[in-house]
């Protein structure tokens, strides 16, 4: 079983000798700071795990384990932000339990984790107070000995972290009157960082691109493919842990990586990616249960929530607490099977492999500013074509179909847009923010269809259950108002962003 909390701390080292012979300033009268309790002195020693070639350090995460103190056990910490960190704590054992395995496993794969570095810590303790005794926060001063292989470094840390809801202004109060003691904010991150630092054996630097390939479309297209892959791997744990609105970014970043193979075909060889393609479209199908399940159940929620009293006929919030609890066990389950998957980590390691020796064609060689507006541009004629067949149907499945065909073709002209606008500036920017307008338009319409199809669903329950099924066909009319609302207001929308100028622009 593992616990999570977020921390909110800041690290300070001495700058000088004398000031640490000094010692830490007294911080009471500090930003609200009432008193400086003394906790006492722990001894820790902590082992910290990691591949041989460093995955986890590379990316900013602490794997340890560490006995000592109030806290032993296993320690897995995720960066959120500069200075903010989800630590994520499972019992003492003699190996990585299963959960933190699992939650590093989208940077390690078939990668052994072994014994890296160990650190030895004598820590003294104290809390800062409130006027209320409320802690404010907790103040540590370790002095540090790491050991790694045959090399040792010593090392005083100081570090305060925030106590659950205490402004993080308090942080900057300290720094200041710190600054006056001779401490300053820390270069390293973390305890291992500096460790790796002093002895010699920091994680290698990621590749950087050839000069010589600067402004080409080759270039900025692999940038923005790594930058989707980046994003493929980082969320990968949020998803396991269920944090909010995870499933969809790592599902958005897999279609934007399999729109960029698609849209820039003339840079990257599609014999290539086209299978890698097919893989992240499946990744994204196991994804989508449960963020489509989650979509689904907030919608009707509120749609529940806005109608008045008499209109609710029925138990039904609990008709929908059980239809998505059924739904989400399901959804939920399978996705994890997906990222357990030894078909996703060898999916994980084609994208590596693909962006170490990326299949190049010549079209990779040209210009960023001529090769990327044809390529946007081509995928918005696709989208005016699937427009233009949507518009001329009678409203009706057909109809119902075209559309989303039409919604996926803005979803790509769209990502193609933001996948150049780091060449292309501003202009493309604009013409991503009107194809994102139609793509909303037409998610509105799309969502629609789903939603009538889930109220069906729950109507047929509640008749089965002998409970009125009123409400959801109330809903289910609710939904088709706003699918014709959305067929209303789509010539317009589209009008405006089919504006020829926004496509000069990009030339």
């Amino acid at each position: 079983m593992a616990d999570t909390k977020r921390e909110i701390e800041r690290k300070f080292e001495f700058t000088k000798p004398k000031a640490e012979r000094r010692g830490v300033p007294d911080l009471t009268g500090t930003a609200g700071i009432a008193a400086v309790v003394d906790q006492g002195v722990a001894d820790l020693d902590a082992v910290y795990y990691d591949t041989p070639d460093q995955r986890l350090a590379a990316d900013g995460l602490t794997l340890r384990r560490r006995t000592g103190g109030h806290d032993s056990g296993w320690h897995l910490k995720l960066p959120v932000a500069p200075g903010v960190r989800d630590e994520v704590t499972a019992a003492l054992g003699d190996t990585v339990p299963g959960p933190l395995a699992a939650l590093v496993r989208s940077r390690v794969r078939h990668a052994p984790l072994e014994p890296r570095v160990r650190l030895l810590s004598t820590r003294r303790t104290s809390h800062l107070l409130d006027a209320d005794g409320t802690l404010l926060a907790e103040l540590t001063t370790d002095a540090v000995t790491a050991q790694h292989h045959d090399t040792t470094a010593t090392w005083t840390e100081v570090e305060v972290e925030l106590a659950d809801g205490t402004d993080p202004a308090l942080l900057d109060a300290v720094e200041k009157t710190f600054e006056k003691a001779g401490l300053k904010v820390s270069d390293a991150p973390s305890k291992l960082a500096r460790a790796l630092s002093e002895t010699g054996d920091e994680p290698p630097a990621r590749p950087a691109p050839d000069p010589a390939d600067e402004g080409t479309a080759g270039a900025h297209v692999l940038a923005y493919l790594n930058e989707q892959v980046t994003a493929l791997i980082t969320y990968d744990p949020a998803v396991r842990r269920d944090q909010p609105d995870a499933v969809h970014q790592m599902r958005v970043a897999s279609r934007r990586l399999r729109s960029a193979f698609k849209t820039y075909r003339k840079v990257l060889d599609r014999d290539v990616t086209d299978p890698i393609g097919e893989e992240l479209r499946r990744l994204g199908t196991e994804l989508g249960v449960d963020r489509d399940r989650e979509v689904l159940h907030e919608h009707f929620r509120t749609a529940l929530a806005d109608l008045p009293r008499p209109l609710l006929a029925g138990p039904v919030r609990k008709r929908l607490r059980t239809w998505n609890t059924t739904r989400r066990s399901a959804s939920r389950r399978r996705a994890l099977t997906a990222l357990d998957s030894p078909r996703h980590l060898a999916l994980l390691d084609t994208l590596d492999a693909l962006l170490a020796d990326p299949p190049l064609l010549p079209g990779a060689a040209k210009p960023a500013a001529k090769a990327l507006p044809k390529a946007v541009l081509r995928d918005y004629a696709r989208l005016a074509s699937r427009i233009d067949h949507a518009l001329s149907l009678d409203p009706g499945q057909e109809a119902d179909h075209a559309l989303h065909q039409a919604r996926k073709a803005a979803k790509r002209a769209r990502y193609a847009a933001e996948a150049a606008e780091a060449a292309l500036g501003k202009p493309a920017g604009k013409f991503a923010k009107a194809m994102k307008g139609v793509q909303n338009l037409l998610g509105e319409h799309q969502d629609s269809v789903v939603a009538r199809t889930a109220l069906r669903d729950l109507a047929h329950q509640a008749h089965g259950a002998g409970e009125p099924s009123f409400t959801w066909g109330l809903l289910h009319g609710r939904e088709e108002a706003r699918a014709e609302r959305a067929e209303r207001d789509l010539p317009a929308t589209w009008a405006e962003a089919a504006d020829p100028g926004l496509r000069a622009a990009l030339k």
